[in-house]
C-alpha cells in the first residue's frame, strides 16, 4: 500500500490508504487574515504560536506553514516589501523555527515562491510535506528539483498553465503529467499527494461526485495519496461547517487520505474521527472513545480546544508514531 512519510523531529506521520485520516492544520495561513499580517509585520509571532498549539490539541496531525503576507506599512517605506520574493523567505525560516520550538508534529511548507519554499526546507527538522507544485512548466522546473534536494513528498495541484479544468479527466491528466515528470527526477509515486481541487458545490452542482471518482481513480490507476482544501466545497454557502462534516467522510470513503482544514471545528473533527472508526483504522475504538469524553466536556461548557487540550493532558495525544 502506499505510504507516504512525513516526519519531525520526534513523530512520525504516516500518509495512506490504510492509516487513520490525516488531518493537515490550515490556520498558520496569513492570506486574508489582515490582523494576523499585521502581528507579523510588527514581528509579533503571538498568534501563530497559540494557532500552532491549538490546532495540534485538536487533533492536527500535521501543520500547514504559509508565508503569504502582506506588509503593507514596510511596503510604503521600503519598496522591496511589495516582493513576496523579498518578504517570504525570511519569513518562511521565523514561522518554522516558532512552530517547531513548541510542536513537535510535522510541518507542511506551504508557499507559492520557491525562495520561501527552501528556506522553509532548510530549516525544518525531519521530512516535511512541501506545498505544492502544479502542472505548469515552468513550476515543475523549479519545485521538483527542491523536491529531490530536500528528500521530501510534495502536494501536487491539478492545474497547469491552462488554469483549472472543470473536466476531471482534464485534471487527472495533470496529476498523471505531474506524477510521470517526477518520476523523471527519481521522485517516487509515494512521494506526491495529490490534490484533485475540489470545486464549489454551490457552483457546480457535480463538484462532489467529480472529486469522489477522481480520487478513486487516482488511488486505483496512480495508486497516490490524496488531498485537498476541504473547506472549498462548501464555499459561498450558509452552514458550511454541515456541508464540510458531510463532505469529509464521503471522500474518506472514497480513498482520499488527508486534507488540509480547519481542526478547532468540532463537528468536522467528529465526522473525521467516525469515519476512521467506520474504516477501521481506529484500532478498538480507542479514538472514538477518547473524542467522545472530549464532546462530553464539550456539553459541559468547555469550548472545544479546551476541552480537547484538557483531553491530551490528561491522556496523551493519541496515535502517533515514535521516531526510532
Amino acid at each position: 500500500m502506499t505510504r507516504t512519510v512525513l516526519e519531525s523531529k520526534t513523530k512520525t506521520v504516516v500518509i495512506g490508504f490504510d492509516e487513520p485520516f490525516c488531518v493537515i492544520g490550515e490556520r498558520i495561513n496569513p492570506t486574508g487574515r489582515k490582523k494576523l499580517a499585521a502581528e507579523l509585520e510588527a514581528g509579533d509571532f503571538s498568534t501563530v504560536e497559540k494557532d500552532a498549539l491549538e490546532q495540534v490539541a485538536c487533533g492536527a496531525m500535521v501543520l500547514d506553514v504559509n508565508s503569504g503576507a502582506v506588509f503593507t506599512n514596510r511596503m510604503a517605506a521600503d519598496s522591496r516589501y511589495a516582493d513576496n520574493n523579498f518578504v517570504e523567505p525570511p519569513l518562511m525560516k521565523e514561522l518554522v523555527a516558532r512552530i517547531q520550538a513548541i510542536t513537535d508534529v510535522p510541518l507542511c511548507i506551504d508557499s507559492s515562491v520557491p525562495g520561501a519554499l527552501e528556506a522553509g526546507l532548510a530549516t525544518c527538522e525531519g521530512r516535511p510535506l512541501l506545498n505544492s507544485v502544479t502542472g505548469e512548466e515552468e513550476r515543475l522546473e523549479l519545485v521538483l528539483p527542491l523536491v529531490k534536494k530536500y528528500n521530501v513528498p510534495v502536494v501536487a495541484i491539478s492545474n497547469d498553465d491552462t488554469g483549472i479544468s472543470p473536466d476531471p479527466d482534464v485534471r487527472f491528466a495533470v496529476a498523471k503529467k505531474i506524477v510521470e515528470r517526477a518520476a523523471d527526477f527519481g521522485i517516487p509515486a509515494h512521494d506526491i499527494v495529490v490534490d484533485p481541487l475540489v470545486m464549489p458545490v454551490g457552483a457546480m452542482a457535480s463538484a462532489g461526485q467529480q472529486v469522489f471518482a477522481l480520487v478513486r481513480r487516482l488511488r486505483d490507476e496512480l495508486g497516490v495519496n490524496t488531498t485537498c482544501g476541504a473547506s472549498n466545497v462548501s464555499f459561498g454557502l450558509p452552514n458550511r461547517h454541515g456541508v464540510n462534516a458531510a463532505f469529509l467522510p464521503m471522500a474518506i470513503g472514497a480513498g482520499m487520505t488527508s486534507a488540509i482544514m480547519n481542526p478547532v471545528r468540532s463537528v468536522e473533527m467528529e465526522a473525521i474521527r467516525a469515519a476512521n472508526l467506520l474504516m477501521n483504522h481506529d484500532a478498538n475504538g480507542g479514538e472514538w472513545i477518547r473524542f467522545s469524553r472530549i464532546l462530553d466536556a464539550v456539553k459541559e461548557g468547555a469550548s472545544f480546544p479546551e476541552a480537547c487540550a484538557a483531553q491530551a493532558a490528561a491522556g496523551g495525544r493519541g496515535r502517533r508514531r515514535a521516531r526510532a
